[in-house]
């Protein structure tokens, strides 16, 4: 996506050779307009896999996440990074690393919302190490659903996500694919869609 890409190289702040900074329109402030087409974008590209429930985790999936679901007109569910009083149901459980919060934490759906007839496109705004999106998987296999693809907005493809969810036999869709951060410089290679 071309829009994509003009806002990580004028709006973007590379923080490190690692970290990109994007929160003057995704992780932080959202640009609704620019989500409304990535989740578009995204939707368009899966049409054809019958998706019957898109899931991210929060915070920042949200917004791409649920226009996704909005466009394939399917309900959106976002996994939990903490669980709540309200969740006490049970909960299909998965453990996640956060580069850039250098932490692990559990993430969570209920079993309620996700089932062996679901069709899944999980969407999420980085795709790094990948760990954020293998929970995601793990968390659909534990209800016996099918991951159809995930959509990603921004992917570091310096990084090994891409291949751990390959390997897992995953089709990885980026809008935007950053080959590198050196030199506080964001290099593109081709994106996918």
């Amino acid at each position: 996506m071309e829009e994509l890409v003009r806002r990580i190289q004028h709006d973007g702040n590379v923080l490190s050779e690692g970290v990109l900074k994007v929160d003057r329109f995704i992780t932080h402030q959202v640009d609704p307009e620019l989500m409304e087409k990535i989740g578009a974008r995204l939707a368009e590209v899966f049409a054809d896999k019958k998706i019957t429930k898109v899931v991210t985790i929060e915070a920042s999936g949200i917004a791409p996440a649920i226009y996704a679901a909005q466009t394939l007109n399917v309900p959106m569910i976002f996994a939990r990074k903490a669980k709540s009083l309200t969740m006490d149901e049970e909960l299909l459980t998965s453990s996640v690393y956060s580069f850039t919060k250098q932490l692990a934490s559990t993430i969570s759906i209920s079993r309620k919302f996700l089932n062996e007839e679901d069709h899944v496109l999980i969407v999420d705004d980085f795709l790094a190490n990948g760990q954020a999106a293998k929970g995601l998987i793990e968390l659909c296999q534990q209800a016996g659903a099918e991951v159809e693809g995930i959509g990603i907005v921004i992917e570091k493809s310096f990084q090994m996500g891409r291949q751990l969810l390959e390997d897992m036999g995953v089709p990885v869709v980026s809008l935007a694919r950053i080959d590198s951060l050196d030199d506080g410089k964001v290099s593109f290679k081709e994106a996918d869609a």
